[in-house]
């Protein structure tokens, strides 16, 4: 049956520039005409056509061979699509069945007067609209990192959409008459199985880069989180076990603990009923009190306690006469030698404070003048990336052969006026918002800098050469920068069109501008998205980035003038648009943070300020007679003063100006204290000035932080010492000869206690002040070495961490806490004399020329005590006592396991990262940005996998590197991007990768006839664009082998770096958008001699990266991409993009903290263990110490608080302070008693251990709980008022954590463990009992018979062997060396 035509032949256009339209021609095919015809239609369409009647002319099949060549070079690389677009309108414009599949439906007047078709229905069957369309949609367009369904079928997700809009009637690659394509059933559509991509025909076959069917697949790789874990429920595994074991070790444990009590109880009750049985037909025996225990606690503050044995009577005759005590006693060598140590140190240092001052000073201004190379690090890199990074290199590597990445000035326009429901704002787009905003970008444009007059032009990227355009991606580049052509009712219509083939629409620097660069948030429906209704427009200039300081100095420079100008816009916007604009500059953020900083400092130093004052004023606030109290007691009285209404002392009007005493104002300590924070601060200026000296960089952190923790363990230390020198007062000073030595007599020999104090004894009581120091800091010099000596290797073990920020804060850390020690046992104790003189002439204390004289005063009628704080009443009446009850310590030790258990199972919740919207003031203009950035981005930041050993000359090489070539490796660089971009939820890359080498290839595609063209009469000269067709012709036309995608025939070797050189040369315009200029120019590093590539990349995107763990795991998933592609190929490959630096530190930042706080806590146990002298002791210390960092660890958890270096440098501080806390406690219990300690399995063992815990917590505990947790809660307490996010939760969250956790475990946790298992103790004679054992021992033959008398007669016998060979060993010189 003989065919029929719908349409033949060119009847005008709609003007004379138009394209021709077809004419309607209800008549049969007709025979090519000529030999020419005949030729040119077979070359077109095929050789089926030679030899039958067509319904199309020379000049329709000319203008169709036109239009092929336009959609030549997008998807020519896969030949399926390729032939299937020809046949496909082949068959539409010269088929002889024509009229059964085509209805024309309207037609037109043409410019000439004739009829022409208007639009007309196409019948297309279903079979061939839906492989035609699979055969293209994954074809890619590597130029744009897109697809080649965006430009020919305006990303279409389906075949009726893509014949939808090719039918549409549009100007490029659309059509000049619009063509429908019906849905409803046809006798006889268009319909024939089309080619498909992974056919094995050579004509049909795609490559794995644009047919997925024929990729080879990759192994699996979940996606990030999605490993295997257990969980039950919403809990893991590990929660719920050590939920389970916690509540079943709790409940057996009270169950048995209530167990024993009741049976402890019965066999009271029935002890009770016999020994009354006993004492009534024998009489009282002897009894026993506790085994080791010395009267610390009744010797020093005079306190009964109930419940003591009335063995507690004798003293400290008991430890003398205990059987178990003298028959074991303990030394420990190291003690004695660093007792001595200090002792001589605080003589000499005593005895000479203006030399010690002198010296100190030498010494302190010697290693300041380190200040002269003194530098703050705020570069980000050098920062926080240590200088070996393998990320580091990397970078450094990209920018010495590719150029540093571009610099962004970034904004979004957004609507200003609510939503209507729900969450989404107002849609942005409309006409008088384009107008406003082209307005603001013509102003732009315009801009100048200040004082050189630089402007956009200048400053920014023009990927076609210096005399090029910039890059300034923004939906006004669609409209070419000007609305003079459009107007209301046609800017909708450019937008729509623009969005949806971004081709039709180049900027004027000549790449394809997608919707995701410049439109956000856009409303997506099954078929297609919703342009118009987009929330945000999204504007960015790039401007050029360069190593050289002067380019960059420059684009700086003009970057603060934008920055100034946006800062207007951004105010006014609002009223005058209804638009909010959020934007970002390339300097933005670096200023930002530095006025952060600015902002933060003052808050800092207040906290300083405060924590200052606090520890002037409390150091002196119990140094006055109890009768007088400090100023703290002043205030308070004068407080109850003008409130009282008690009828006692109603005749006595108020007080407005309280009766002050005179010893006040001497007894003050406030240029002490001071003196001690002074001191503080110079070991922090001093550990500055010294690895200053060695090159080592302050940063910001440190700035911040070292005061932080030196005021934390020196103020501790001061307090020591200040409080230690005033329980010497009280024993050796002049007001004992009044108060302290009657007492002390009293209490300390029972046999004494009526007869009156002789002379000899008084005038040996009294001690000169230099004596009194020098005791003091023996007695409390070995316990700052601990601490200190246990700090410094905590923190320098710090040091071995290679990032810079932590290992440079781990060295200042450790120099500022070694120089603060050595600085307080010697230069604070030199003062510290200088002002026990001053106290004792009677002088002012803030003004030491002012005498005040003494007053005359008399004896109490009751002997005075020691004076005694507050702190160490609570301590050792109220807290002590209750923390060693048995029922007490249990709770203690369940509640921890359970603070413990929460702990663990909160640390598994804690996030890596570190928001950098923290880092900035809460009022900065980058808040909305990011907001912005991550409400409206609909893309992810680029990413590269750089190629650095590839020989990409040969034909191995380029085999490792291509992907649209079927002789491709089936893992290259190409074909492993494009599977890895399939599976984003484990990749993260969102678009096709930009393969440099198959564009390459394609523009020597000789069908590419506008591409790669040299001379006719000289091959080896390359045409330009502007030459004419009859002097040109294909690079690669009549070449033997022809060119084909098998890769044979391709150039290689010198050939290749010839062609290759005119194609990076070759503009990517509309005649040629595969030119390598624009699009690759940058892509390739060549050696300067042009004989071989070094290096190039392949250009992708991430997808949106909302998050902090989506920044990490997009790192990740790039190093593993690029280590399987170097893997596979045999070549180094490696991924770069912008934010790796900074993100590389998460990929081994649980490894840093295992390893750093690992090391710490290593170094805890050591120290300890050897300067206490028990493994047993030590190991307590550092578990305690652990849990302290694991509670802080927990609150982390639950606070929100994630793990980077910032909070890294906070543990290291916990794991610091936690050792201060801990230290002073364990070596107090160490050397609480005069006897030897006894095992853990000895019946007396508990209570000997809990004399020991009680006399700790009373000489130490005041000082650490007033020295370190009151003084920090202080201080913290001033940075909630800051408005800083990441000084609220990285300094007071973390701060105020650590010193809570710190207080409670070492106050009492601590206390409790070693009243349990605690090592037991060492002989270790005390000042004052050094002082009773030289009167003891000259009054042996008065009091021995006395002391007889207290012992049972069975045992006297032994009793004065013991007392002989206890007391003669102790000789009566004051030297405590000696007597050691």
């Amino acid at each position: 049956m003989a065919g029929k035509c719908a349409m033949r032949g060119a009847c005008g256009g709609k003007s004379s520039w138009s394209p021709q339209l077809p004419c309607p021609y209800d008549g049969p095919p007709v025979e090519p005409e000529s030999d020419e015809f005949r030729s040119l239609i077979t070359s077109v369409c095929g050789p089926q056509y030679a030899n039958i009647p067509v319904c199309c002319t020379v000049e329709q099949v000319e203008t169709l061979q036109s239009n092929f060549q336009q959609a030549e070079s997008i998807i020519s690389s896969c030949p399926a699509c390729r032939n299937n677009f020809r046949e496909f309108y082949c068959s539409f414009t010269c088929s002889a069945d024509q009229h059964s599949f085509i209805d024309v439906t309207a037609t037109q007047k043409t410019s000439t007067g004739q009829t022409a078709v208007k639009s007309l229905d196409f019948h297309v069957g279903e079979t061939l609209g839906k492989g035609f369309y699979d055969s293209c949609k994954d074809v890619k367009f590597s130029a744009t990192n897109g697809y080649a369904m965006d430009l020919i079928g305006g990303g279409a997700k389906n075949y009726t959409s893509f014949l939808q809009y090719m039918g549409d009637e549009r100007p490029g690659l659309g059509s000049p008459f619009q063509i429908n394509y019906p849905t409803s059933s046809h006798n006889k559509p268009l319909d024939y199985a089309p080619r498909g991509c992974a056919d094995n025909e050579l004509s049909s076959r795609c490559a794995c880069v644009d047919c997925p069917t024929v990729c080879t697949v990759l192994p699996y790789q979940p996606p990030p989180g999605s490993g295997p874990s257990c969980h039950v429920g919403g809990m893991t595994c590990l929660s719920l076990v050590l939920i389970v074991f916690y509540a079943v070790a709790t409940f057996s444990f009270f169950s048995g603990y209530s167990f024993l009590s009741w049976r402890r109880r019965k066999n009271r009750k029935y002890e009770r009923m016999a020994l009354s049985a006993e004492s009534s037909s024998s009489g009282t025996g002897p009894s026993r009190g506790l085994v080791g225990a010395s009267s610390l606690a009744f010797a020093r503050d005079g306190e009964d306690s109930s419940g003591v044995s009335s063995m507690r009577n004798l003293g400290r005759t008991q430890s003398l006469f205990d059987p178990i005590d003298v028959l074991q006693p303990r030394h420990y060598r190291l003690n004695t030698v660093i007792r001595r140590f200090f002792y001589r140190l605080g003589i000499f240092c005593a005895s000479y404070p203006l030399v010690t001052l002198a010296l100190a000073s030498t010494f302190i201004s010697l290693l300041n003048l380190g200040w002269t190379r003194f530098s703050v690090e705020t570069d980000p890199v050098r920062l926080w990336v240590a200088p070996t990074s393998e990320t580091k290199l990397q970078k450094e590597y990209f920018d010495r052969h590719f150029g540093p990445f571009y610099r962004t000035e970034q904004m979004f326009i957004s609507s200003a006026a609510p939503a209507d429901s729900g969450s989404r704002t107002e849609p942005v787009l409309s006409w008088e918002h384009l107008k406003w905003w082209m307005k603001i970008e013509e102003e732009i444009r315009a801009l100048r800098s200040s004082p050189h007059g630089y402007g956009l032009e200048d400053v920014c990227f023009k990927p076609a050469g210096p005399g090029g355009a910039c890059v300034v991606q923004s939906i006004s580049a669609w409209f070419g920068y000007d609305l003079d052509d459009y107007d209301l009712d046609t800017w909708q219509d450019q937008v729509v069109s623009c969005a949806n083939t971004p081709s039709d629409c180049l900027p004027d620097y000549g790449q394809p501008l997608g919707p995701q660069y410049v439109l956000g948030s856009v409303p997506d429906t099954s078929s297609r998205r919703r342009w118009l209704d987009a929330e945000a427009m999204v504007v960015t200039y790039v401007v050029s980035d360069s190593l050289n300081a002067t380019e960059r100095a420059r684009a700086e420079e003009w970057e603060r003038s934008l920055r100034v100008y946006l800062t207007d816009v951004q105010m006014w916007a609002p009223e005058e648009s209804g638009l909010h604009v959020a934007w970002s500059t390339g300097v933005s953020l670096e200023e930002e943070i530095s006025q952060s900083t600015n902002t933060d400092y003052k808050i800092v130093v207040l906290s300083y300020l405060v924590m200052f004052f606090y520890i002037s004023v409390t150091l002196g606030n119990g140094s006055t007679s109890p009768q007088e109290g400090g100023l703290m007691k002043l205030a308070w009285k004068w407080t109850q003063g003008l409130s009282s209404t008690n009828p006692a002392t109603a005749d006595a009007s108020p007080r407005w100006i309280p009766a002050i005493s005179r010893r006040i104002f001497v007894d003050s300590k406030f240029v002490l204290g001071l003196f001690g924070v002074f001191l503080v601060v110079v070991s922090v200026s001093t550990s500055v000035g010294l690895f200053s000296f060695l090159g080592v960089k302050t940063t910001l952190i440190i700035a911040e932080v070292i005061p932080f923790l030196a005021l934390a363990v020196g103020v501790d230390n001061v307090f020591i010492l200040v409080h230690e020198l005033h329980r010497q007062n009280s024993l050796h000073g002049p007001n004992a000869i009044v108060s302290s030595i009657g007492r002390t007599s009293q209490t300390m020999s029972p046999t004494r206690a009526d007869e009156s104090i002789d002379e000899e004894e008084r005038a040996r009581s009294l001690l000169s002040p230099e004596e009194r120091v020098a005791r003091t800091l023996a007695k409390m010099g070995p316990s700052i070495l601990l601490s200190s000596v246990t700090e410094t290797v905590a923190f320098g073990l710090g040091a071995l961490v290679p990032m810079p920020a932590v290992r440079n804060f781990a060295l200042y850390a450790a120099g500022s806490v070694l120089l603060g020690a050595i600085f307080q046992v010697t230069v604070f104790i030199s003062v510290l004399t200088l002002d026990l003189r001053r106290e004792e002439a009677s002088r002012v204390d803030c003004f030491p020329c002012i005498k005040i004289p003494s007053r005359i005063t008399l004896p109490p009628d009751t002997p005075a005590t020691p004076k005694v704080g507050a702190l160490t009443v609570f301590m050792r009446r109220y807290f002590a006592p209750f923390i060693l009850r048995d029922s007490v310590k249990a709770v203690i030790i369940a509640a921890f396991t359970g603070l413990f258990v929460s702990s663990i199972i909160s640390i598994q919740h804690i996030e890596l990262g570190l928001d950098q919207r923290l880092a900035l003031p809460s009022s900065s203009y980058l808040i909305p940005y990011f907001d912005a950035v991550d409400r409206y981005l609909d893309i992810g930041p680029p990413v590269y996998f750089v190629s650095t050993d590839h020989q990409v000359s040969s034909r191995a090489g380029q085999q490792h590197l291509c992907g649209r070539f079927t002789t491709c490796d089936d893992f290259s660089v190409a074909n492993t991007l494009e599977g890895e971009r399939k599976r984003k939820e484990s990749s993260f890359i969102a678009e096709p990768a930009a393969g440099w080498l198959d564009d390459f290839f394609q523009w020597l595609d000789p069908r590419i006839e506008t591409c790669c063209r040299v001379r006719k009469a000289n091959p080896s000269v390359f045409c330009t664009a502007r030459e004419s067709d009859r002097l040109c012709r294909p690079c690669f036309e009549g070449r033997e082998p022809e060119w084909n995608i098998t890769l044979a025939g391709m150039p290689e070797g010198e050939e290749f770096m010839w062609y290759l050189g005119q194609w990076l040369k070759s503009p990517t315009d509309e005649n040629c958008p595969l030119g390598g200029k624009a699009s690759y120019g940058s892509a390739l590093a060549i050696s300067d001699d042009k004989s071989e590539v070094q290096a190039s990349h392949f250009r992708t995107f991430h997808t949106p990266l909302k998050t902090q763990s989506d920044f990490i795991n997009a790192f990740a998933a790039a190093n593993r991409i690029a280590e399987d592609i170097s893997r596979r190929t045999g070549t180094t490959v490696f991924p770069y993009s912008l934010f790796y630096v900074f993100f590389e530190q998460y990929g081994h930042i649980i490894s840093i903290t295992q390893e750093i706080l690992g090391l710490g806590l290593a170094s805890v146990l050591l120290v300890t263990s050897l300067l206490l002298g028990s493994w047993r002791t030590g190991t307590i210390v550092t578990i305690v110490v652990a849990l302290t960092v694991v509670n802080v660890m927990g609150v982390m958890g639950v606070w929100g608080i994630s793990l980077n270096a910032i909070s890294l440098v906070n543990l290291v501080i916990s794991l610091g302070i936690a050792v201060e806390f801990c230290s002073h406690i364990a070596r107090a219990f160490m050397n609480a008693g005069s006897g030897p300690g006894l095992p853990a399995d000895h019946p007396e063992g508990k209570k000997e251990r809990n004399d020991r815990v009680w006399a700790a917590l009373g000489d130490i505990g005041p000082s650490v709980l007033s020295g370190i947790t009151f003084t920090k809660l202080i201080g913290i307490s001033v940075l909630a008022l800051t408005r800083s996010k990441l000084l609220e939760i990285y300094y007071f969250r973390m701060w105020l954590s650590l010193i809570v956790a710190g207080a409670l475990h070492g106050l009492v946790l601590l206390p409790v463990v070693l009243s349990l298992t605690g090592g037991p103790g060492f002989t270790e004679v005390d000042d004052d009992e050094q002082e009773w054992m030289s009167s003891a021992i000259r009054r042996h033959d008065q009091e021995y018979a006395l002391v007889v008398s207290h012992i049972p007669t069975t045992l006297a016998p032994l009793a004065e062997t013991l007392f002989h060979k206890t007391c003669r060993p102790f000789r009566t010189d004051s030297d405590l060396g000696d007597s050691d």
